[in-house]
């Protein structure tokens, strides 16, 4: 095999180029009708009467979803620490304190019981990741939220596209936050989305993404500007722009193709690496799940990596667990976490995969473990 097999990469064609150049014609580049079009068509694709709000990234959403939430100094969030930093940085930006959690070995979702015994009276969220675009167990999450009086804020970056019991991520919840960047399941170019039931919540998100300008997406939509406004609370330069929308609206319109090459890809990983002993799967459903990322455990991992990278194949290790970070160093161990981090490697997983290339990766693999 010729040249070096790409871990993941973005699949931009002609249609988002077109659409780009649209945008850049009506020379309106800012916030305004194409997001709004883009929003309406997400909530459309997710068959949800939840508001829809765009972001300029997937950690914007993370951070104006607690922002909004109005926590303090001293308030705690219950995260698993197998996530990407990104998820703990939007908690501490706000003041709050993340709580690093333990996961379920199977699913790598956050495991209730550990989190169970990290609740105190300054908990005020649980923020479950959908590790791998998995989210087997999310019952068991809100169950406990509403047990404890917790809001929970999804971390979807990786599960747009997704179902559970056959209902789209987003269909339904708290607050939901999605992630469009480069190598997502579609993308904006960078990108985000925030989706929610609660209609005061809703509101806080649309002005705070606009500096907590009030009323100022409703101006925004139909190209005007506020001059004459308020702020009552404090808001971030996190809208997207109608360059990053003109792209998405694109990319979603492609969805159905980038399913089903993602999940292909995840079944024929699974066929044909099933046979090895030392390599165990997570527990997903591919024909509901769209993979981001296709994990596998694995027995001598970082000489498996060595292999791959030796054979260009690009692999990599998602995530470096948090609570091992300086900043959100913890007191305590996380056992399962800390197992999983030395075995987990992701493979190529992409739309522009080829058949020969996945076919290469999996002949390397089983030449590793000599089958």
């Amino acid at each position: 095999m010729s040249g070096k097999i790409r871990l993941s990469k973005s699949s931009i064609s002609n249609l988002e180029k077109e659409a780009v150049l649209k945008v850049l014609d009506k020379e309106f580049l800012g916030m305004g009708e194409e997001v709004q079009v883009f929003e309406q068509n997400i909530k459309e694709y997710l068959q949800t009467d939840m508001e829809v709000v765009c972001v300029n990234t997937g950690t914007s959403a993370l951070h104006l979803s607690l922002l909004c939430l109005e926590l303090k100094d001293g308030d705690e969030i219950l995260v698993p620490s197998l996530t990407y930093v990104a998820s703990f940085q939007a908690i501490s930006a706000t003041g709050a304190k993340a709580i690093s959690c333990d996961i379920n070995e199977d699913t790598l979702l956050i495991d209730i019981n550990d989190a169970q015994k990290r609740v105190t009276k300054n908990t005020k969220a649980i923020m479950p990741v959908h590790y791998a675009s998995g989210s087997k167990g999310m019952d068991r999450v809100y169950k406990f939220a509403k047990e404890h009086n917790l809001r929970v804020i999804e971390d979807a970056a990786q599960a747009f596209g997704c179902k559970r019991d056959d209902k789209y991520i987003g269909q339904n919840g708290d607050i939901i936050c999605f992630s469009f960047d480069g190598i997502k399941n579609i993308t904006s170019g960078e990108g985000g989305a925030i989706v929610s039931n609660d209609k005061d919540f809703i509101q806080k998100i649309k002005d705070a993404r606009l500096l907590g300008v009030e009323k100022d997406t409703d101006k925004r939509y139909s190209k005007q500007r506020s001059w004459n406004f308020d702020v009552k609370y404090q808001g971030f330069r996190y809208h997207m722009s109608n360059i990053m929308a003109s792209i998405g609206i694109e990319q979603l319109k492609r969805i159905d193709k980038f399913r089903d090459k993602r999940q292909n890809i995840a079944k024929e990983y699974l066929n044909y690496l099933k046979d090895i002993e030392d390599i165990t799967f997570l527990d997903i459903n591919y024909n509901e799940v769209i993979p981001h990322i296709f994990v596998i455990k694995a027995k001598n991992r970082d000489r498996l990596r060595e292999y791959l990278l030796d054979n260009n194949i690009e692999v990599g290790i998602h995530y470096k667990p948090n609570h091992l970070l300086s900043l959100y160093k913890s007191s305590y161990s996380l056992e399962i976490t800390e197992k999983i981090y030395n075995e987990i490697l992701t493979l190529p997983c992409h739309f522009d995969l080829t058949n020969d290339e996945q076919n290469f990766v999996i002949d390397k693999i089983r030449e590793f473990y000599g089958k």
